[in-house]
């Protein structure tokens, strides 16, 4: 199920959901915008950060240790008044962003997937958050304590403010980039948001452009080669072990057979229309 989610380049286009997910949270905020050059560069830090996602997902197991090694060094020194970016909360909720971003991605960008295969994707995504950090005791136990869990600070500990608006706006309409070829990825983003969220930023309800978009980009799926909608970092772990297998959480287990899998109705969690 990890392959399955993980090698689909469809993803990256929930990058900047994830990213306004984790603004959202004060702490998470701060340390970003006082330790970092986001204001100017949002979109090659958040390519760093994927690029070392893709590596703990699908690196060799040298690989895994020096990827969570290089982003707990990164997090060692991010700390301000009321924060650390070792705080197992914070790492947590940027952890359950990228998982739920993840999730919704696939299921609206690419195909649905059933209760079973969501929860045995975020069963097996907590090997990676616990190489950076978080003790095995906060992990929600299933997905269902898991949107719970997302749902409790989503209702009950975020707060969109001016530095969250602010730094979600060099995501959104990144400097240097054409006047409105941005637009896209500002509506794909507000579309995949939860609907608390997506009010909290002032970004419109998503209407006949998401849609439009959110079609062609299923339609492209269906007909695109390999090439196109799997990740090379995927490719490269596919060719190593084998087709038709899962890899291996975060690099530590044995690979087990993937069987093709019933797309049966999803009662997956989606953004509102």
């Amino acid at each position: 199920m990890l392959y399955r989610v993980n090698a689909e380049t469809a993803l990256l286009l929930g990058g900047a959901r994830a990213l306004l997910m984790q603004l959202a949270l004060p702490g998470v905020a701060a340390g970003v915008d006082e330790h970092s050059d986001f204001r100017r560069r949002p979109l090659p830090r958040l390519w760093r950060t994927l690029t070392l996602t893709y590596r703990l997902a699908f690196g060799e197991p040298a690989v895994v240790r020096e990827a969570a090694a290089a982003i707990n060094r990164a997090h060692r020194d991010v700390r301000g008044s009321g924060y650390s970016a070792q705080d197992p909360a914070l790492l947590l909720w940027v952890h359950a962003t990228l998982v739920d971003s993840a999730l919704v991605a696939y299921t609206e960008l690419v195909a649905p997937l059933t209760r079973a295969e969501r929860e045995a994707y975020y069963l097996g995504s907590r090997e990676t958050g616990r190489l950076l950090g978080i003790p095995n005791n906060l992990f929600p136990e299933s997905l269902a304590a898991f949107e719970a869990y997302l749902d409790r600070v989503l209702g009950e500990e975020v707060r969109v403010d001016a530095r969250a608006r602010a730094l979600a706006a060099r995501v959104l309409r990144p400097v240097g980039w054409v006047p409105g070829a941005w637009r896209p990825l500002e509506v794909l983003t507000s579309g995949l948001l939860p609907p608390s969220l997506r009010t909290a930023y002032g970004l419109p309800a998503p209407g006949r452009a998401y849609a439009a978009l959110r079609s062609a980009l299923r339609a492209g799926r269906r007909v695109a080669p390999r090439l196109v909608w799997e990740m090379p970092e995927a490719r490269a772990w596919r060719k190593r072990v084998g087709a038709g297998l899962d890899p291996p959480a975060a690099g530590g287990a044995s690979p087990a057979p993937t069987r093709s899998r019933r797309r049966a109705g999803s009662r997956a969690r989606r953004p509102s229309r």
